[in-house]
């Protein structure tokens, strides 16, 4: 019970010290400004706003902190520790730096490996040239691998629960046809309670001194007993960012979610297993560090993969025109119309494009029915009776053609960014 309440404490500091809270605001105002470019493509593509960047940016530090709580929960319980003078929190320093390259190098993964692989090289070469201030970093690789499995398994609920939020409905060209998919990208803020094991007593207050039970810690081999005997054992709070960023045509939201998020659970489980291998020898430590980026740079590939080879989800064929995304508060969400349907007629009228749609809808009068053909491949008739010639149906379609002026994204070159600016500059050659 000592371990839970005093990892609570020490998240409660974070999100109360006041350094610590200027920390938290500055990298929410980063996440704000993606925000506003996601609320913008909403709008911008669906014809409303769905999320506001307000809201978007909450719910990612609401679930952040749970998801911080129960990152920092699992790794006192496991006995996740580090040394006094170790250089832990230079992983969340290159993590941040790293997503300027590239949105994705925000993984620990990749930060993990790096400081852990450069901590070796110092160490070895301080004792092989006696040089002893050379390995300042003194990173201990299996507590190191354990806190970065234990990110990802975090990571990967927080996809599956909540990585589809802000969605962007998208078009790419495929074998000469056009599909509709969605850009998924969501990053939490999560703060993070770390053991440090002090044998200066003297730099910690007692009220910050955590007693432990006779079974901790879990990890046996993550600590020397003999240090845990003479020294002090506290937490310390950081804060990390983790991030979603993918595209996908050949499933829902909710499917990609889970099937992402299931990819990166077990992929967690894996690295903590050889984690726990790296107390054993340089070899086991080096083996780990390896596998980090290599096997989650395989991963990506490997779902990109099933992307490029998959069966397209969302195409418009001759029977219909395929429904991607529907508007939260428009007429076709009252009526029942869901991503995925397949609408067939309109008014008792066969659809033979998206133009034919428009014009019917204007041209009608208070009341509209739809058919539409569920992705069960049930026909469904649904009705409407409060339209008017200025409301709008509220429903992203899939085109059969291209259109002269539309936006095609390229699915072998799936970057978020990508979709983002050139979703931007159809735009703006409208306004001009």
């Amino acid at each position: 019970m000592n371990i839970l309440l005093y990892t609570l404490k020490s998240i409660a500091f974070a999100l109360t010290e006041p350094y610590l809270i200027v920390l938290l605001a500055i990298m929410a105002f980063v996440l704000y400004k993606k925000n506003m470019q996601t609320a913008v493509m909403q709008k911008m593509i669906i014809g409303e706003k769905i999320n506001s960047p307000f809201e978007l940016t909450i719910s990612q530090v609401v679930i952040g902190i749970f998801a911080g709580t129960l990152v920092s929960i699992i790794m006192s319980y496991l006995g996740i520790a580090f040394k006094q003078n170790s250089a832990v929190d230079l992983v969340f320093l290159a993590s941040i730096i790293f997503m300027f390259f590239n949105p994705r190098f925000i993984c620990f993964s990749y930060s993990g490996a790096v400081i852990g692989i450069l901590s070796i090289i110092l160490s070895e070469i301080s004792v092989y040239f006696n040089i002893p201030g050379l390995d300042f970093l003194k990173i201990d690789v299996m507590s190191l691998m354990s806190m970065v499995a234990v990110l990802h398994f975090v990571e990967g609920l927080l996809v599956i629960i909540d990585g589809k939020t802000g969605s962007i409905p998208i078009f790419t060209s495929k074998e000469g046809r056009i599909i509709g998919g969605f850009a998924l990208k969501r990053y939490w803020i999560i703060p993070v309670a770390i053991f440090f094991i002090l044998q200066d007593k003297s730099v910690v207050s007692s009220a910050w001194q955590v007693s432990t039970p006779s079974w901790w810690p879990i990890l046996k081999d993550s600590l020397i007993s003999d240090t845990l005997k003479t020294a002090v054992l506290t937490l310390m709070p950081f804060y990390a960012v983790v991030g979603y960023n993918t595209i996908t045509f050949t499933k829902n939201t909710r499917e990609k979610t889970f099937i992402s998020g299931s990819f990166i659970m077990i992929y967690s489980v894996i690295l903590f297993g050889l984690a726990q291998l790296a107390n054993f020898s340089l070899f086991f430590k080096v083996l780990v560090l390896l596998f980090a980026p290599i096997a989650h740079e395989g991963m990506i590939i490997f779902q990109r993969y099933i992307e490029t080879k998959g069966k397209p989800k969302y195409i418009s064929s001759s029977e219909g025109i395929m429904v991607l995304a529907v508007a939260p508060n428009s007429p076709a969400n009252e009526m029942g119309v869901k991503s995925g349907d397949l609408l067939v007629e309109i008014n008792n009228e066969k659809i033979e494009d998206e133009e034919k749609i428009g014009e019917i809808v204007k041209e009608s009068s208070n009341f509209i029915w739809l058919k539409v053909k569920r992705v069960t491949g049930k026909f469904e008739q649904l009705s409407y009776d409060k339209m008017n010639g200025d409301r709008r149906l509220g429903i992203v379609f899939v085109p059969r053609n291209v259109p002269k002026d539309s936006m095609v994204i390229n699915l072998n070159k799936n970057k978020f960014s990508d979709v983002l600016n050139k979703i931007k500059n159809k735009n703006k050659d409208k306004d001009d």
